[in-house]
């Protein structure tokens, strides 16, 4: 059964945000809102999760999957990165940025582009997201969510619902999100490059 928890999107429950993180806790996929789009997450380091956010999505293994940060003091332990660039992204975080960063060890193989060896690492600007992460106290393993026959990120909760219902554990429904995927900046040299443009401005990256 999918739960669908309506969660306030600038005072949110405690309650409800404790009930998700259980439900992540024990290998559960949820969809949530983001300053962006809407995302698929669930644990790190799952592989059962994964695979079921695989299928969803209908992804390559190529594909790079997003930790969803709380703030930068996790970063060293996921990406390794120089001090020019923790203070770009000290400068750009939180923020509808994805950095495509060099993965250290602590992450899982799985979760690594095959070839290039990275992860991708976000601190959003959503309150949900952030209480969220608060109470994990880890990254949740993330993508946008784009369901192979669309174009476009999905926006309105209740037809979130209506399409993943039975595919997901949660839907927390935070109000109607935009359709713009993050802006995506790959710094692997220590030199900014703009991968995709999103909602983000790519100014800061020029």
């Amino acid at each position: 059964m999918t739960h669908f928890f309506h969660i306030h999107p600038d005072d949110p429950q405690l309650r409800l945000i404790r009930q998700v993180v259980e439900i992540i806790r024990n290998g559960g996929v949820i969809v949530y809102p983001t300053d962006s789009a809407y995302a698929v997450g669930c644990q790190l380091g799952n592989k059962h999760a994964l695979d079921r956010i695989r299928a969803i999505r209908n992804l390559p293994k190529s594909h790079n999957f997003t930790l969803m940060c709380s703030d930068l003091s996790e970063l060293a332990t996921y990406a390794s990165v120089d001090n020019p660039t923790y203070r770009l992204l000290k400068a750009n975080t939180p923020g509808p940025y994805t950095f495509v960063l060099p993965a250290t060890r602590e992450v899982p193989k799985r979760l690594q582009h095959p070839k290039r060896k990275t992860i991708g690492l976000r601190i959003p600007d959503n309150k949900i997201t952030m209480e969220m992460l608060a109470e994990l106290r880890e990254p949740l393993m993330s993508v946008t969510l784009i369901l192979p026959e669309d174009d476009l990120p999905l926006s309105d909760p209740e037809v979130i619902f209506e399409r993943l219902e039975d595919k997901v554990d949660v839907v927390v429904d935070g109000g109607f999100c935009g359709f713009e995927p993050t802006t995506v900046v790959d710094i692997l040299d220590g030199v900014p490059e703009v991968a995709r443009v999103g909602k983000g401005s790519i100014q800061p990256f020029k």
